[in-house]
Formats: C-alpha cells, structure tokens, sequence
C-alpha cells in the first residue's frame, strides 16, 4: 500500500508543479483564441485528475512487478517532468513554439513508457492509453493555439 500511495504522490507531484505555473490558467486560456474543437477550460481538471491518478497506479503495477524495471521507470519519471514542463512553458512562460515542440517530445516520451510497461505489465500499459490519447490531442490543440495566438504565445 506505501508503494501504491508513493506512486500516487509522484503523479500528483508532478501535476501540483505544473499547476504552480498554471495558476493564472483559466484567465490567460480565456484570453486565447481557440479552435471549435478545444474543450472548455473547465474539463481539463477532472480530465487530468483522472489522468494523473491512472498513471499512479500504472507505475505502481510495474514497480510491484519482479524483474527488471528499473528503465521503464526511469521513463515514466522522465514524462512525468516533461508533463510539469508543459505547463511551465506554455502558461507560466507564454512560449508557445517551445510548448509546441515539448508536448512532441513528451507524446514520444509516453509512447517508450507505454511500450515499456507493455513488456513488464501490459494493464499498466493499457492504464496510460487515455494519458497517450489525451497528450495526443493536446498536442493538436497546442499546435492550433500557438498559431492562433503567435502575439500572445
């Protein structure tokens, strides 16, 4: 259970860092243009609260795992920092091109943890396809809001 617990935290860790840059969020998001497909601001909470919680408890599925984990792992905390960076570049710092190419880097960095967790436990794996779907379509929605707002971003 302390296992499970620290996994957790370190998700939500790295959502509470991203949310220091995101305190004025719902304000500058409001600002934006945005294409007709962007879901509302307030989805993006409960969405990435589930998310985060998911993520949790794949890592947990694979740390539990006997073997070799070690370099799975290793991946789930390096998308873990480059999730909170995210935020820090595209809210707290406004620098849309460098948010753009970072979400590119952190969908690549999802997709090695998922092929990892597949080979050491594939529900942990399938636990982060809403995560690998999600950042997907972010990175879409990234894209189209920096283009649309290159005076603000």
């Amino acid at each position: 259970m302390a296992g499970l617990l620290a996994w957790l935290l370190a998700a939500f860790a790295a959502a509470a860092l991203g949310a220091v840059a995101s305190v004025d969020a719902a304000s500058f998001y409001a600002q934006l243009s945005k294409p007709s497909w962007a879901p509302p601001a307030w989805l993006f909470g409960p969405v990435w609260s589930v998310l985060y919680a998911l993520m949790g408890f794949a890592a947990w599925l694979v740390w539990r795992t006997p073997g070799p984990t070690r370099a799975a792992l290793t991946l789930f905390v390096a998308q873990l920092a480059a999730n909170a960076l995210w935020s820090w570049l595209f809210f707290g710092w406004h620098r849309g091109a460098l948010a753009a190419v970072e979400v590119l880097i952190l969908l690549a960095l999802i997709v090695a943890t998922v092929v990892a967790f597949w080979r050491i436990s594939r529900p942990a794996a399938l636990l982060l396809v809403p995560y690998l779907g999600w950042v997907a379509f972010a990175s879409a929605l990234t894209w189209a809001v920096w283009q649309g707002n290159t005076g603000l971003l």
